[in-house]
């Protein structure tokens, strides 16, 4: 090949294809690389908690639109959620010393309204919380209450209900609107179709939940069966629902990363 055959020297480090796949945005955020993004999503998570010893929590799931002087019953249960936060906290051991195993730590989905409140509740016995927040267009944004190391954003919400779900020892759902209702049925048909080990279930507030769902008209039209109902309780208030899972056992169980879920 003659001098002038030979191709003329430029530089390419400025090429997309020469980006190192780790830093290319275009790479990882298109949809060949969505399997990794899960993966990142889980992990990111997972080393975080581990590093503050969570080995169980607490879910608590509630409303993001209640507000602590809202109307009507609101005010109530902002109180009681997060007089919940509190007295599962202080009794449940969560506030065990850094390096030490944590157990019950209350989690949320992180954003305002009844998740707030039972961060705040957490925040108000001096110890960690969680917040397993979504990316979302509305309503959605991080409280003031989760722990900063423990504040988390996800897109999929499937990656995040995991999250939510395979550390759980209980449950507690305050009223709340689709979100919640979403919550609470994935957690019982989890229970029903043996993809969890039985998880402490209480639903404050009877008088709303037995408004918003009518269990017995799904007994009756034979779409679950009644025993499928004692798979939850009712409470009314904080104190009466820490007693319903003071009554079991509250320690956590094996699993993935000493959580809930079910591994194939």
């Amino acid at each position: 090949m003659s001098s002038s055959d030979k191709p003329v020297a430029s530089d390419r480090t400025h090429l997309p294809s020469y980006t190192l796949p780790a830093l290319d945005q275009d790479f990882i955020l298109g949809d060949s690389m969505r399997g990794v993004r899960f993966l990142l999503e889980y992990a990111k998570a997972e080393e975080a908690l581990r590093n503050w010893s969570v080995r169980s929590t607490i879910v608590v799931f509630g409303s993001a639109r209640v507000r602590e002087n809202g109307p009507g019953r609101q005010a109530f249960w902002y109180d009681e959620a997060r007089k919940f936060g509190r007295i599962a906290s202080e009794r449940g051991g969560a506030l065990k010393p850094h390096g030490h195993t944590r157990d019950n730590v209350i989690a949320t989905g992180g954003g305002p309204g009844l998740m707030e409140a039972a961060n705040r509740g957490a925040t108000d016995a001096g110890a960690p919380s969680i917040g397993f927040n979504i990316a979302l267009s509305h309503e959605q944004q991080p409280n003031s209450y989760t722990t900063p190391e423990l504040t988390f954003s996800f897109h999929y919400f499937a990656m995040r209900k995991m999250h939510l779900a395979m550390r759980a020892n209980a449950l507690v759902v305050f009223p709340g609107g689709f979100g919640t209702l979403d919550e609470l049925f994935e957690t019982l048909n989890l229970r029903i179709t043996g993809k969890s080990p039985p998880v402490a279930t209480v639903m404050i507030d009877r008088k709303f939940w037995q408004t918003v769902i009518n269990f017995d008209a799904m007994i009756a039209a034979g779409t679950i069966d009644r025993t499928d109902c004692s798979l939850f309780e009712y409470a009314e208030d904080a104190e009466e629902a820490w007693t319903r899972l003071a009554a079991i056992d509250l320690k956590a169980h094996d699993g993935i990363a000493s959580g809930r879920v079910d591994r194939p």
